[in-house]
């Protein structure tokens, strides 16, 4: 008994802790994946976070597009209004963060774990430029109001879009060669992937590059078709829950992911067919080291079962992405 007693103590003592972190000035890394960030929290592997992030939006456009101030978040006004120009950039996105996982290193993978997503706002926005700013000119914002109940967006009169809220950008430090990397385009150290698989439930993996991990947040999303041709989703404020995981077993080049029902490989690049090359190439890989296939076999298994969809297009680095379905392994 008393054997039992303890060893239930030494289970409490060692047990994952759970932490929240709000998206106040002090915690807000405006535009940028740093490694000489400092970070605002720092954990051990195994622990969980609650975090509040902000939309992309600007007040003063959302106030334009119909909206009063008294409808726009409280943490979008204060953030504005206490961060100076100069502590912005190079990027526009608030991300929340950075957070430290003790013992990180580079070489490491970190896998995060998304628990749970939660809205924050009644409303998203779209801004139209992007893909086709070269047809599409003029910058339209169109507030869309979001049923929380039934989990929708009503886009227009007879247009309804079922929500899959999902954060835009999730990454680590890039490697310190690198410097202060903007948070628009994507790469080795994740950040703004824009992809709309990474829901709750979800799980990414993504290759450590600087001690501690720093990993940050943003750029919430309540749905988006991929591509996000006119360079904004249905932009909106979330809150996640993060469980993260720090895995020395592993070793990756490039940013993963895992659904209840698919594995994803990914490929950046400022061309899309190189892109698209790199996520082949990392999606044979996958087949080869964790189905044990021949490159040949996980060649032409990638062609037969694999479906390969465009990510984004906008971000100044294309993304590419590959399903890999589990439900064809016995």
């Amino acid at each position: 008994m008393i054997r039992l007693a303890l060893a239930c103590l030494l289970a409490g003592a060692v047990s994952a802790a759970d932490y929240q972190l709000k998206s106040t000035p002090e915690n807000i890394a405006w535009g940028y994946y740093w490694s000489e960030a400092k970070p605002v929290l720092t954990i051990k592997s195994g622990d969980t976070v609650t975090i509040d992030c902000v939309s992309v939006a600007n007040p003063q456009t959302l106030e334009r597009a119909g909206m009063k101030e008294d409808q726009i978040e409280p943490d979008i006004l204060r953030n504005y209004a206490e961060i100076p120009r100069e502590k912005r950039g190079p990027g526009g996105h608030p991300l929340t963060g950075p957070i430290a996982i003790e013992g990180a290193q580079p070489g490491d993978v970190l896998e995060v774990r998304i628990r749970e997503i939660r809205l924050r706002a009644d409303y998203a926005f779209n801004t139209t430029a992007g893909f086709l700013s070269d047809l599409f000119p003029r910058r339209v914002t169109r507030i869309i109001p979001l049923d929380r109940n039934r989990m929708v967006a009503h886009f227009a009169p007879g247009i309804d879009i079922p929500l899959r809220p999902f954060f835009g950008s999730m990454g680590v430090a890039p490697p310190e060669s690198m410097g202060k990397v903007s948070s628009s385009p994507p790469g080795i150290h994740a950040g703004n992937l824009d992809n709309k698989e990474l829901v709750a439930g979800t799980t990414l993996f993504i290759p450590v590059h600087a001690a501690g991990a720093l990993f940050e947040v943003g750029d919430g999303h309540a749905g988006m078709g991929n591509g996000e041709i006119d360079i904004t989703a249905m932009e909106t404020s979330l809150t996640g829950v993060f469980q993260f995981i720090l895995r020395k077993d592993m070793h990756l080049k490039w940013p993963r992911a895992e659904t209840p029902t698919h594995w994803i490989t990914m490929g950046i690049d400022q061309d899309l067919t190189q892109a698209a090359r790199i996520c082949a190439m990392e999606t044979v890989d996958f087949l080869v080291e964790q189905k044990h296939l021949s490159r040949e076999e996980a060649y032409a298994l990638a062609s037969v079962a694999v479906d390969f969809e465009i990510t984004q297009l906008v971000d100044g680095t294309k993304g590419v992405h590959a399903m890999i379905p589990k439900s064809i392994f016995h």
